[in-house]
């Protein structure tokens, strides 16, 4: 019985199919990676009020990261924003000088939670889109990418707010350094038609312990912080600008809450009834914040109006 001899160049085809279809498969694979999203320079910024930045998931993009249009922009209205007549005032200026061309300053708004400090930032969209404000949110995690988004932002005839959101540091964490650098210390100039709006609960952005003030020297009858105070003031102290928030008084609260009530159709002779649910439920989360006050709100208002249809519901089906 003879052994049938293979033809070298079939098993050379199939050596190179085979070699083909697992370069087209790995390629298939790298393509599943990539963003899906347009690359920045396409976002149209007419029709586009709002952005993302966003981390590639691979190493063969172009950038580090791409700009992710946001579709549903999160509408507020400076009116709704009561007891920080304060520091609507001066971030407002400061927003006004930007957007006309003017210097204007990087803002570190710090302080109490559920004041109005994220809110009154997506405000500012709402009042000078038409004089070409743009707002860029960033992830603190995503700092790290923050000189190659502003290099992109500075292509572009628009104003750009970047707004990084709750924001706060642990010890050597990367986005420390990029932030602290764009702000102040780098070889490179910021455009100028980027700012920077941070929010905070801490006013230093990082953890304080109390051995550090372990660290204080005292020379010549003047206080002197140690290092690793002075690395962290050292970071706030960039930003131009500090409006600092506070906790609602109790009269403060409810007026929040009662501006809420009103805007959510419930009567006003409901509204003064709804004193003692208000405090009640500020009582149970152990907050009297603005954010407190308008999830309330939220609360009897969708529980009044739902009272009010069940005759309605009732009175109809009996009919039938």
């Amino acid at each position: 019985m003879s052994t049938r001899k293979k033809n070298p160049d079939t098993v050379a085809t199939n050596s190179l199919d085979a070699v083909l279809l697992q370069a087209q498969q790995l390629m298939q694979q790298l393509q599943t990676l990539l963003p899906s999203t347009p690359p920045t320079n396409t976002i149209d910024w007419q029709s586009t009020l709002a952005a993302r930045w966003r981390r590639s998931a691979n190493a063969l993009s172009h950038t580090s990261g791409y700009l992710q249009a946001v579709t549903h922009v999160h509408q507020q209205r400076m009116n709704d924003l009561l007891d920080v007549d304060a520091q609507k005032k001066q971030l407002d200026r400061n927003t006004q000088q930007f957007v006309a061309g003017l210097p204007a300053n990087n803002v570190l708004l710090s302080g109490a939670r559920g004041t109005g400090k994220s809110s009154l930032i997506r405000a500012l969209l709402g009042a000078y889109t038409k004089r070409g404000l743009r707002l860029i949110e960033i992830g603190k995690q995503d700092l790290i990418d923050l000189p190659d988004l502003v290099e992109v932002l500075g292509r572009h005839d628009y104003r750009f707010i970047v707004f990084c959101d709750d924001l706060s540091f642990e010890e050597g964490e990367p986005g420390y350094t990029a932030l602290k650098s764009v702000l102040d210390g780098s070889v490179s100039a910021v455009p100028e038609n980027v700012l920077i709006y941070a929010t905070s609960n801490r006013r230093h952005l990082m953890p304080e312990y109390m051995d550090e003030n372990l660290q204080t020297r005292h020379i010549d009858g003047e206080v002197h912080p140690g290092e690793a105070t002075e690395e962290k003031i050292s970071l706030s102290e960039r930003f131009g600008l500090w409006l600092s928030f506070y906790p609602f008084s109790q009269d403060s609260y409810l007026d929040i809450a009662n501006h809420w009530l009103h805007n959510l159709g419930v009567p006003a002779s409901e509204i003064e009834g709804a004193r003692t649910d208000a405090l009640q439920w500020a009582l149970q989360r152990g907050s009297r914040s603005g954010r407190v006050a308008a999830q309330f709100a939220r609360d009897y208002a969708g529980r009044y109006h739902a009272a009010q249809a069940k005759p309605a519901r009732t009175s109809k089906s009996k009919r039938i």
